[in-house]
């Protein structure tokens, strides 16, 4: 049975969500690299072409905590995939199951639409990974994260 304090993101709550984001931002020792507006989290979830989705924990009516996610797709096995960009539970309620409710709606999602992968990136630093592996998650120690960003994307973009 679904966690009834888990559902799908709703337009009345980007607003909510995107100050969480700004908490995150600021727990992961980056506040001032985040630009998200409550204008760009809409369109991006609401927008006319969606590419972004959500959920929420609720705890008493507040939004509490959220995952955003993308589809990404293995070519390798030949199906998509759910790619979590950001899962946060505010710190008051880490321990109570949230984050583990939000892990759990998405591996259903993925299992019930036939996607292989759930998958996800984590600092280094950060005490969640315990809580991750013990979920069965394993960290892919033979791979690198490589981003471009600012000027280097610029850069590149005028080569095409």
């Amino acid at each position: 049975m679904p966690d009834s304090r888990i559902r799908r993101i709703r337009e009345s709550d980007v607003d909510e969500v995107a100050q969480l984001v700004h908490e995150l931002a600021a727990y992961e020792k980056a506040p001032q690299d985040c630009h998200l507006t409550a204008d760009r989290l809409r369109v991006a979830l609401f927008g006319d072409s969606p590419a972004v989705f959500g959920h929420v924990a609720e705890q008493d009516g507040e939004i509490v905590g959220f995952a955003l996610w993308f589809l990404n797709f293995s070519t390798w096995r030949g199906v998509h995939g759910i790619y979590l960009e950001d899962l946060f539970v505010k710190s008051e309620l880490r321990g109570s199951g949230l984050g583990k409710a939000l892990l759990a709606t998405l591996a259903k999602e993925c299992v019930d639409r036939g996607f292989a992968r759930l998958e996800w990136s984590v600092l280094d630093w950060n005490p969640a990974t315990g809580f991750y592996k013990s979920l069965g998650a394993t960290p892919m120690d033979e791979w690198t994260v490589y981003r471009l960003t600012d000027t280097a994307l610029d850069k590149l973009a005028k080569l095409a």
